[in-house]
């Protein structure tokens, strides 16, 4: 493999994109928010910088302590952002046929720029700690693991959709692990999408809720605020009702909610937490779990495109489920934490992953053999296991072939015909005495004495 000995212009400028591209534009944005809310309450810059970098690093989930009381529930919609920008940044700095040496540069410029970011923004906020005694310092290495926690995600992402199958190939994989992947993304999805139609209706259904949360401020920009951050919290919720609909809980302090009981208490003033069931449970509720089931009806659809023999088909729906189930606790995990003085804020991490983990399988088996995915073993497969019809024992070995090609090699020559025994002549007759010698007629006749 030919590997440059310099890049080329157009190849550093690639490089630089991917490694400053998406922070960037987040920065840009989180700028513009950061003035337009200081602009409106009529405050001054002081502390601006600060304020943009805490909020930089927010997006990759790095806690924010402001006045001693550290904030954990950060909403997921940035950080899906980031790590979708990250992704599509990666994919479009490879091509198919791209070559290994230039992968592993991409990969290095997507980790090595973020981190410097974050460095630098670690610096501004212990700058601006010093003038704004409200804001301190979030802890470095969880900082520098987050973020390079959420670019490497983008960075897999977008390499896999380029070169997925050289690398399956290169690593000699077979074709259903692929399949799984693609089951565990489409159960993932509809359990996420269901969920999110049933945050809606449940919206709708408790708008008079919804009007009370938003009449804590009278004015245009705090109700504005108020959207926004619903809506960048609006996935924290639906990952709720994703737990409810398998099974789990979800808690905010002392309230806890599931899809049979709830159990009240005080609620952070977010429009969008107007969608948590209200205590009496109606029995409606107890119907969200159809929601699991037909996620795993999507990962058994996924899962059955390619019929395979059944233990493959068995392995397959597992991974499956497997994957899916642990990305959803990771990302459970990730958007819970301590509110302030709410408590903790989260999902019941001892059922959630094991009920996402039991719908995908079940229903996802069911699926898949009802929908002939998985076929009968091959008829030699099936008969390799049985034992072998042959009844009688197995012949005697055969005996040494030194001695017997010994004995064959004197045995191959022509025999010697001295020491072969010569036929033995038919016994001569004993002569008669009464008859004379015999006589030979070509003999001529003795003369007489």
């Amino acid at each position: 493999m030919n590997q440059p000995s310099r890049a080329n212009p157009a190849q550093a400028r690639a490089l630089l994109t991917v490694a400053f591209g998406p922070s960037a534009v987040a920065l840009v944005i989180i700028a513009a928010i950061v003035l337009v809310q200081l602009v409106i309450a009529n405050s001054d810059m002081t502390g601006t910088f600060g304020a943009v970098a805490s909020m930089w690093l927010g997006t990759h989930l790095v806690p924010i302590s402001i006045g001693g009381r550290v904030i954990e529930v950060l909403p997921l919609l940035p950080t899906a952002a980031m790590v979708w920008g990250v992704a599509r940044t990666v994919a479009s700095a490879l091509a198919p046929t791209t070559s290994w040496y230039v992968i592993r540069w991409v990969i290095a410029s997507a980790l090595a720029g973020p981190l410097l970011m974050t460095a630098i923004s670690l610096a501004i906020i212990h700058d601006a700690s010093t003038v704004l005694t409200q804001l301190q310092s979030p802890n470095a290495l969880r900082a520098f693991g987050c973020v390079l926690g959420v670019h490497s995600v983008g960075a897999a992402i977008g390499v896999v959709t380029r070169v997925g199958r050289r690398i399956a190939l290169v690593l000699q994989l077979p074709s259903w692990p692929m399949d799984a992947a693609r089951g565990a993304v489409a159960g993932v999805l509809a359990l996420f999408g269901l969920s999110g139609a049933v945050t809606a209706g449940s919206l709708v259904v408790h708008w008079a809720t919804m009007d009370q949360l938003y009449s804590v401020t009278n004015d245009f920009v705090g109700q504005l605020s108020l959207t926004l951050l619903a809506i960048l919290y609006a996935p924290n919720v639906i990952l709720g009702s994703c737990a409810l609909a398998v099974g789990s809980s979800a808690h905010v302090g002392t309230a806890t909610f599931s899809a049979f009981a709830v159990f009240g208490g005080q609620l952070p003033a977010v429009p969008i937490l107007a969608a948590v069931p209200t205590p009496p449970l109606g029995p409606a509720w107890v119907a969200l779990m159809i929601i699991g089931a037909a996620s795993g009806v999507a990962v058994g659809q996924q899962c059955a495109r390619h019929p395979v023999p059944w233990p493959t088909a068995i392995h397959k729906v597992v991974t499956a489920a497997l994957l899916a189930a642990t990305f959803l606790a990771v990302v459970g995990k990730l958007a819970g934490g301590q509110l302030g003085n709410f408590g903790r804020l989260g999902i019941d991490q001892g059922t959630f992953g094991p009920g996402v983990f039991f719908w995908f399988l079940v229903i996802g088996l069911l699926t898949v053999f009802m929908l002939g995915g998985a076929t009968r073993l091959p008829a030699r497969t099936r008969r390799d296991p049985e034992p072998a019809p042959e009844p009688h024992p197995e012949p005697t070995p055969e005996p040494d072939p030194e001695p017997a090609s010994e004995s064959e090699m004197e045995a191959e020559p022509e025999p010697d015909p001295g020491p072969q025994r010569d036929p033995e002549p038919a016994p001569e007759p004993e002569a008669d005495p009464n008859e004379g010698p015999e006589i030979d007629p070509s003999d001529p006749p003795e003369s007489a004495k």
